[in-house]
C-alpha cells in the first residue's frame, strides 16, 4: 500500500496526533495516509494497547476512545481484558481503531494454534506473534531451538492465511553461546519468509545490545518495532527480561538514540510502529511521545 505524506488537521489541544496515521475508505482494501511527522520520520505508528492494561481492565469502551482521543487509529493488541474477540472488535470498531498486530501466548502457538488463526481472522490482523518465551533462568540453547520449531510451524500454517508471525524480543535471548548468542540462534533457527521480528529498543538496549547494529545485521527481519525510552541511570547488560516499569520514560526523555534507531529502521525497511509504554502514567507519557515523533530529525 502506498504511504503518501499529509497534514493532519486538528485544534492545537490534540497536536499530539501527530505521528501516527489515519485510513481513509474506498471502493476497495483501505488505503493508508501517512501523517506529516516532521522532516525525516514517515511513521506508520500505532499503539501498543498494553500500554493502557490498568484502564482496559476496568473500563474497555471508554479506554479504546481515548486512545483515539490521542488521535491513534492503528493499535496492536495484547489480549482482550476479559471480553469475547467478537465483542472486543467490535469496541474497537465504534471507538475508530483499527487492530494491526495482535500477541498471543506462546503455549497458544505450541499448543492451540486453530485457535491463534480463529482469533487472528476476526480482527483482521495482518501480523501475529509472540512476546516472550516461557523459560526457567538462564533461557537456554534447548529451549531456544525448541521455540524455533513452534515458530517455523506457526509461521507457515499463518501464511497460508496471508498473516505474518513474528516474535517480539524481550533481551534475555542474548545471553551467549558457543559461536554468537542465543538470539543468532533463533535468527539462524527461524525461516526468513514465514518467521520475522518485532525489536523492543528498550529491551535490546536493557540487554547491553546497540539496535543500530542489529538492524544493520539482520535487516529485513524486523518488521515491526515497539518505541520506547529508558530512564537515566536504568542498569543495562542484564538478561532478565524484566525492569522497574519506572525505567520507562516518554520518548526522548531517555538515554536511548532514538534517532539513530529510526533511520536504522527506516533502513532495513521496518513497516510498523508501535508505541508502547509500561510506565506508570502511560496516559500521561503517550502525548510527549507523539509530539517527540512529531519534531524528530535524523
Amino acid at each position: 500500500m502506498n504511504l503518501i505524506r499529509r497534514t493532519l488537521i486538528h485544534s492545537r489541544s490534540v497536536v499530539l496526533a501527530a505521528g501516527v496515521l489515519l485510513g481513509s475508505t474506498g471502493g476497495g482494501a483501505q488505503e493508508l495516509h501517512g501523517v506529516d511527522q516532521g522532516p525525516a520520520f514517515k511513521g506508520p505508528v500505532g499503539l501498543q494497547l498494553y500500554s493502557l492494561r490498568e484502564q482496559l481492565a476496568k473500563d474497555i469502551p471508554g479506554t479504546l476512545g481515548r486512545v483515539r482521543g490521542f488521535g491513534i487509529r492503528y493499535v496492536e493488541l495484547a489480549g482482550t481484558y476479559g471480553m469475547s474477540p467478537d465483542r472486543f472488535k467490535g469496541e474497537l470498531d465504534s471507538a475508530g481503531l483499527t487492530a494491526v498486530s495482535g500477541h498471543f501466548p506462546y503455549e497458544q502457538f505450541r499448543d492451540h494454534l486453530g485457535d491463534v488463526i480463529r482469533e487472528a481472522r476476526t480482527f483482521g490482523l495482518r501480523y501475529a506473534g509472540c512476546a516472550w518465551i516461557p523459560h526457567k533462568e538462564p533461557f537456554d540453547e534447548k529451549t531456544c531451538r525448541e521455540a524455533a520449531l513452534v515458530f517455523n510451524r506457526a509461521g507457515a500454517a499463518l501464511a497460508a492465511e496471508g498473516i505474518k508471525f513474528f516474535y517480539h524480543t524481550h533481551g534475555y535471548e542474548f545471553r551467549p553461546v558457543e559461536g554468537g548468542t542465543l538470539f543468532d540462534l533463533l535468527m539462524a533457527g527461524t525461516k526468513p519468509d514465514s518467521v520475522c521480528f518485532e525489536m523492543d529498543i528498550f529491551w535490546m538496549v536493557h540487554a547491553g545490545q546497540d539496535p543500530v547494529r542489529l538492524f544493520d545485521r539482520f535487516g529485513g527481519r524486523f518488521q515491526l518495532m515497539h518505541l520506547k525510552d529508558m530512564r537515566k541511570g536504568t542498569p543495562t547488560g542484564l538478561f532478565t527480561g524484566s525492569s522497574d516499569v519506572r525505567n520507562d520514560v516518554s520518548l526522548g526523555a531517555g538515554t536511548i538514540n532514538l534517532p539513530a534507531a529510526l533511520k536504522a529502521a527506516r533502513k532495513a525497511g521496518v513497516k510498523w510502529y508501535f508505541i508502547e509504554d509500561e510506565s506508570p502514567d502511560p496516559a500521561g507519557q503517550i502525548p510527549e511521545s507523539l509530539r517527540y515523533l512529531e519534531n524528530v530529525k535524523f
